[in-house]
């Protein structure tokens, strides 16, 4: 049984897409609707760049949900089927648009409003978001509670055995870091990223954008979408609008969405967009599991065991 995975914030890079698009009409075209529905050259920004205009998050966000809905509809017409999706924190956006549950359009426009409230949400240089491996997440709840000195610091990404990324205040987060390493952690990564994202300090974005999500058009997913908040499948859409709403401020429960999806049978894994990062954490959470990726065209060549050929190559690269 195959599920098809996609990335968030963190994967990715100038040039991204690109590949796909220069091969495939089908990638090519979502881009120049990407280009259309926010009214301005994200294309560009993805393929040339400069980094420092990527990586701003109401850049991102948008960006990676296109490349990723690129190569998913690439995998559509060449006739891949998957029985559930998912995606890591922004991933599950694109999810979401791969099941139908939202048009491609008003994802692009609502998570680029996403992008823009979490980085209004603390003043840059507030807040912080570290890894910490090597210590179960437990022990690292532990060192958040007794390093919060009053300030916010919290669990926000349980991405899988002995990883777990913390976020909150600045000096929290290092005050954390620091415990977690007298209790045991092997290393504690501070991570590059302009917010400290789903934690407390989040809340005033989830507000903002809670009105918004609950305004869409919205479909039944026509698959099932295993949700960050509690790896539960999401089967009606205002299930899922809410999953998303939550999702803002809360951790992403990235080990228990692999492990919900295995334990429906899922044994095939493909990570849909940019990089090969929940690759690698699944390979962590399942390791009999087989792991695939689609972010450029050399990638469809591993590809045979999900690919029914039931749909014509949208060129002849193939």
């Amino acid at each position: 049984m195959i599920a098809f995975v996609f990335p968030g914030q963190g994967s990715q890079h100038v040039g991204m897409g690109r590949a796909l698009a220069d091969a495939f009409p089908v990638c090519r075209d979502t881009f120049a609707e990407a280009d259309a529905a926010l009214g301005e050259p994200l294309s560009r920004i993805c393929f040339e760049g400069p980094e420092e205009q990527l990586a701003l998050t109401e850049n991102t966000q948008p960006a990676v949900l296109t490349v990723s809905t690129a190569a998913h509809r690439l995998l559509t017409s060449l006739g891949a089927v998957p029985a559930f999706v998912a995606g890591h924190s922004l991933g599950e956006y694109s999810a979401h648009v791969a099941a139908g549950t939202l048009s491609f359009a008003d994802a692009l426009r609502i998570v680029r409003h996403r992008g823009r409230y979490m980085q209004d949400a603390v003043p840059v240089g507030d807040g912080a978001m570290a890894a910490v491996l090597g210590l179960d997440v437990e022990a690292v709840a532990r060192a958040c509670t007794e390093a919060a000195g009053g300030a916010t610091v919290g669990v926000a990404n349980l991405n899988g055995p002995g990883q777990v990324v913390i976020a909150g205040h600045g000096a929290a987060v290092r005050r954390a870091g620091e415990r977690a390493r007298a209790l045991g952690a092997r290393r504690v990564i501070p991570l590059p990223v302009s917010a400290p994202f789903h934690c407390e300090l989040m809340k005033p974005a989830e507000e903002r954008l809670a009105p918004e999500l609950r305004a869409l058009n919205t479909r039944d997913p026509r698959v099932p979408v295993v949700a960050n908040v509690d790896g539960e499948l999401k089967c009606d859409a205002t299930a899922a609008i809410e999953a998303l709403v939550a999702q803002v401020s809360s951790p992403v429960r990235w080990e228990a969405v692999i492990r919900r999806l295995a334990s429906e049978g899922v044994t095939t894994y493909v990570e849909v967009g940019p990089g090969t990062v929940l690759a690698g954490l699944v390979r962590k959470i399942e390791p009999h599991a087989l792991t695939l990726n689609l972010g450029v065209p050399e990638d469809l060549k591993k590809l045979d065991p999900v690919l029914t050929r039931g749909g014509a190559p949208s060129s002849g690269r193939l």
